[in-house]
Formats: C-alpha cells, structure tokens, sequence
C-alpha cells in the first residue's frame, strides 16, 4: 500500500509519541521532527496532492530549493525528518514501501565549526551566579542562584547537552564517587567523572538547598513549584548570567559544550575519549573540534612563532 494524505496524517501523532519514548529525543528536538512533517502535509493539501511517492518528495525538494529558497542544511534535515518517519510506517506494517526507497540525493552543507567562549567569558559566567548571592535578602532567591550556579557548572565541566542536563535523577549522581549518570540521546547511557571539587561542592551545596523547594519529583534541577525544569528554563538562566557577566557574545548554554569539548582537545585529550565523554555515536561528529583545535594552534604560531619574523 503507498502511502496517502490520510495515512499520514493518522500517524504523525503516534510517531512523535513514539520518539519521545523509544529515542529519548528531548522537547525541542521532537517539536522539530512535528514542524517538518506538518509543513509537508500541509503543502500537500496546499497542492491537493494525495498519493506520496518518490515523484511527490522530488517535486517537495524542488519547491523548498528554488521557490522557498531555503538552505541545504534546512531542507536536508526535513529530507531527514520524512524518510524516518516513513521507515516508521513500514516497519508498523502500515505501508508496504517508503517513497524514499531507491531514493539518493546529496545536500551541500557547510562546515559550520563550534562556536566557542574564551576562557576570561567563561570565568566571568561562572563568577556571575557567585556575585548575585552577595546581593540576594531572601533565602528563596538564594536557593534559585544556587541551582543556578550548579547549573552552569556542571554545563561547563562536563560538557552534557541541556537535554541531557535537565533529565539527571537524584541517584544519577553519587558525590563521593563524583561520578554522573548520563541517558543520552537513543537511550544511550555513560557515566561521567565530575573531576572539579568545586563543581562537586557546588551540587552538594545545591541538593542540601533543593528541599527548600518541596520536591514534587526526582529530577536533579527543579523549578520554584518542585517540578523538573525544562530546557527553556535552562536556556532563560544561561541568558541571565551571561547579560550579568557583561559577555558581549550572543550565545547559548551550547557553548559551554563547545568549548568544553575543544580545551579538552587543545589540552592533548585523545580524540576517541573525548567522542566517549560527549556521547557522540560517530566519531565524525566530534572530528569537527579537532578543526577548532587546529585553528587555534595556526593563530598561536602565525602569532608566536619566532620564525615568521626572521629575514634570511
């Protein structure tokens, strides 16, 4: 059976719902994976187009590349976002084939490398939370820039994603082994060492604090009502402190992942043991930091290098 207008409607919903259990896909990630199908299908009905072949998505790329004029890396990740979904409706029996079967077509993406903090930006977001509590009356605010002080921290120190961050568990970490349990994308877990005792301090600093708020579930970070923050919380706390620490860099928490990732690098960390510690699946992922790292060291020496200033 092909697939159809109404087939794909029917299931968009049960898929989404299925990401978030079986991958562990995080808020954010799932919502996009909804964008993309819901502009298909709805520049179908746009086309009274019903039946969804190979002809279908050909005519759905062209139309993203030469009427919408969209990027490459945009339209690769809907390319992306459709042909698993429909994986999904034939490994559920509900087609017979995938319109993306014998299908191939190569996108020309940029390299984009990691956007990075320096290190006296990273010194000033990690004091910032620090300089707030001199100021705070109320040992409610002081508990919240507590949080958020172990929040940045532990972003910095070991490099999780803030999806990954706002699903650590109470007995995900065990302060005086300083190790972290980490359920990464895909169900994939891997246990981090906390290596900063200040960082350590910090969280156990925290825990103590985090009854203050009335727990409501086991999550580590909570917000004000005792729940399980979300990712857009973390991302209003980075903001905050970035503003207060007067960094001019328009960034995100991902940033502190970034760099994270290419000091350990630059600092002589192999490369496999950092692809572990961040929890990419392949390699290839990572080897874009070693670009990073290499960047630097050619600033270093056309900068340094004795060499270049002498005249033979």
């Amino acid at each position: 059976m092909e697939c159809n207008v109404k087939i794909m409607s029917d299931n968009i919903n049960n898929y989404i719902s299925t990401l978030k259990i079986e991958r562990n896909l995080t808020e954010k990630s799932t919502k996009a994976y909804y964008s993309d199908l819901s502009s298909f299908l709805r520049w179908l009905k746009e086309n009274s187009i019903n039946t969804i072949n190979i002809s279908t998505i050909n005519s759905y790329i062209f139309w993203l590349q030469n009427i919408k004029e969209m990027k490459d890396t945009s339209i690769k990740r809907k390319y992306v976002s459709l042909k698993s979904f429909f994986k999904y409706l034939v490994n559920n029996y509900i087609i017979s084939k995938s319109p993306f079967d014998n299908m191939r077509i190569s996108f020309k993406t940029s390299k984009k490398l990691p956007k990075t903090l320096p290190s006296q930006d990273i010194i000033k977001l990690l004091k910032s939370p620090i300089e707030e509590l001199k100021d705070i009356q109320t040992e409610f605010r002081k508990t919240i820039s507590i949080r958020n002080a172990a929040i940045i921290e532990l972003l910095y120190c070991v490099g999780i994603r803030i999806g990954e961050l706002v699903n650590i568990e109470l007995n995900d970490i065990t302060l005086e082994e300083q190790t972290l349990l980490i359920h990464g994308k895909g169900r994939k877990d891997r246990l981090l060492f906390i290596s900063s005792t200040d960082v350590i301090n910090i969280l156990n600093t925290w825990i103590i604090e985090r009854e203050n708020l009335n727990p409501k579930c086991d999550a580590l970070f909570i917000n004000k009502y005792g729940d399980k923050l979300s990712i857009y919380s973390i991302e209003n706390i980075y903001e905050k402190y970035r503003q207060l620490a007067g960094i001019d860099t328009k960034s995100t928490p991902h940033y502190l992942r970034h760099t994270f990732a290419t000091q350990l690098l630059n600092n002589g960390a192999d490369i496999r043991s950092v692809q572990e510690i961040l929890g990419h699946s392949s390699i290839t992922t990572t080897q874009i930091y070693t670009e990073v790292s290499t960047e630097r060291k050619k600033q270093v020496l056309l900068k340094f290098n004795a060499r270049n200033l002498l005249k033979i």
